[in-house]
């Protein structure tokens, strides 16, 4: 992906510069002082100095996935998001044509705070979040000088250049449904034991959930409420709706179908199936 990321950044600053009859190279190489020296032609560098996962947009939450099916759930974690730390330094044979050089990435860098879905290649097409790109940050390469002296190469210009990718590193994990989830309150007998003191009276609560159908065709946007206790939800892209805490009983689930009369269903809770058809 790190790879993919690099010639994206390579295809938009050709584009935006522009870059013509490959008048200047772009590179990603270490710039150490063997490397500058065999420099044939103006060149902009991007080095890639450091690589880090990105904890204030942390969320390892799992997320509902779309199967196209009501008896199998699938679940995913949301993607790891990770800082690329760019260094960009210019590189010709006069100080003026490597401060043009510069002053031409910032202009063209300083266009894009994302970087354009047109313009991504291989892994990164289709993103799950916008690929966001922050240049010449203050708080960033504080001090250079140490940098270039682990390069063992002169001190010279640099811009930071700092693009967070989404990386899934996650497997889907499918099952059935889960259709009735039971919660139990009340006093332990123990704290280190799971278990209800019998001379106190537990409370238990369940949610329910289940699917809207027209035949096998999933029915999402329409509402759904369990009758006379104030229970109201709207069913999802795949027609599944959950609802609850209630009581374990008998009740009423009512659905409004986008035409004509709604539609109720007697159920017991807990059961092994809320759905209604239509």
């Amino acid at each position: 992906m790190i790879a993919d990321l690099d010639e994206t950044i390579k295809r938009l600053l050709t584009a935006e510069l522009p870059v013509k009859n490959g008048e200047i190279d772009i590179k990603f190489d270490q710039p150490t002082r063997e490397w500058s020296a065999k420099l044939a032609k103006p060149t902009i560098n991007f080095f890639l100095y450091d690589v880090r996962e990105n904890n204030v947009l942390r969320n390892h939450q799992w997320q509902r996935m779309k199967n196209g099916r009501a008896d199998i759930a699938a679940m995913k974690r949301t993607p790891m998001r990770v800082d690329c730390h760019y260094m960009i330094t210019a590189w010709a044979s006069e100080p003026d044509d490597e401060h043009r050089l510069l002053t031409r990435v910032l202009m063209a860098l300083f266009r894009f705070s994302t970087l354009p879905e047109d313009w991504l290649v291989g892994t990164l097409q289709d993103p799950p979040f916008e690929i966001t790109a922050a240049l010449a940050r203050h708080d960033k390469l504080t001090n250079p000088a140490e940098v270039w002296s682990s390069l063992d190469n002169e001190l010279r210009p640099s811009i930071s250049y700092l693009i967070t990718l989404a990386l899934d590193p996650w497997s889907e994990v499918t099952g059935p449904a889960v259709r009735t989830f039971t919660m139990r309150t009340g006093q332990a007998a123990h704290p280190e034991k799971e278990l209800f003191d019998p001379a106190h009276t537990a409370s238990e609560m369940v949610y329910v959930g289940g699917v809207v159908a027209k035949g096998n065709t999933p029915q999402p946007g329409l509402q759904v409420a369990v009758k006379g206790t104030g229970w109201m939800g709207t069913t999802d892209e795949d027609g599944r709706f959950t609802l609850g805490a209630l009581p374990p009983g008998s009740y009423t689930l009512i659905a409004w179908p986008a035409k004509g009369k709604p539609k109720e269903t007697k159920i017991t809770i807990p059961a092994d199936s809320y759905d209604i058809k239509l």
